[in-house]
């Protein structure tokens, strides 16, 4: 019960990664804040932990993250710890990407995990302590062809998080990142990205899985339970003397700091 009594505030938990991070956080015994644009999708996440409530969020938003730290204030007294998670993933070539589209990728993985933590950091000042997790990614330590928008939105949240790290110190306030591996089976692969890269590569979809895998030296996708291990870790007083940090979760596919 790593998290007993805590507050712990996730954006993009109605589905997927963040559903199973929220999940862990309740199972550590957290009182849960659950953000996302999917509102009955939040709803339903909240519903499967023991304490929790749903917040409809647009991280695009500002004035929507800060009344997502705000219901969390109104209805738990605090914010122990915030996990930004809420990210999309679009790809393409560089000559056929819309550049609208490439915009609102930076804007809902870049500017939006800013909104989220500029929101929390007058509450977590005023308690006088508080961890930041960034749910980041393999892409935000190495290039992905075709894949700019989202590696440069990755890029750019290890750079605020060393940032914040050095900006927060004084103030007990930790901010690392998780930087998981490909998850294989979740639905944004499932549903989204094997479609997505078998086209971009003009391979089939189960060959885009095997080419996936066999850059993993120990031969297997990365798992929610991968991801909710680090977090419970990094978020948690075990880690206390550890900011500005960006963890690799990829079955040592990413090896370098």
């Amino acid at each position: 019960m790593k998290f007993k009594d805590k507050v712990v505030v996730i954006t993009g938990a109605a589905q997927g990664l963040g559903q199973a991070l929220a999940q862990r956080c309740s199972d550590e015994g957290a009182k849960v804040v659950v953000g996302d644009m999917n509102y009955e999708g939040a709803q339903e996440t909240a519903k499967l932990l023991a304490d929790a409530i749903a917040v409809k969020l647009d991280v695009t938003k500002y004035e929507d993250c800060e009344a997502l730290i705000q219901a969390a204030v109104d209805q738990y007294g605090k914010v122990d710890i915030l996990v930004a998670n809420a990210a999309i993933v679009l790809s393409g070539a560089i000559e056929e990407f819309d550049p609208e589209k490439w915009k609102l990728v930076i804007d809902v993985n870049l500017c939006g995990f800013f909104n989220t933590v500029k929101a929390a950091i007058p509450v977590m000042k005023k308690q006088g302590y508080g961890s930041i997790v960034q749910i980041n990614s393999k892409s935000g330590k190495k290039g992905s062809a075709k894949n700019s928008a989202y590696a440069s939105s990755k890029f750019g949240g290890i750079g605020l998080v060393e940032s914040l790290a050095l900006e927060l110190a004084e103030d007990n306030i930790r901010i690392n990142a998780i930087c998981p591996g490909n998850m294989l089976d979740s639905p944004l692969w499932v549903n989204s990205l094997f479609k997505q890269y078998a086209k971009n590569q003009g391979i089939t979809e189960e060959e885009v899985r095997q080419k996936y895998i066999n850059q993993v030296p120990m031969k297997r996708g990365c798992q929610y339970e991968d991801i909710a291990n680090c977090l419970v870790f990094i978020a948690s007083d075990d880690a206390s003397y550890m900011t500005g940090q960006a963890l690799n979760v990829t079955g040592g596919q990413q090896m370098q700091p």
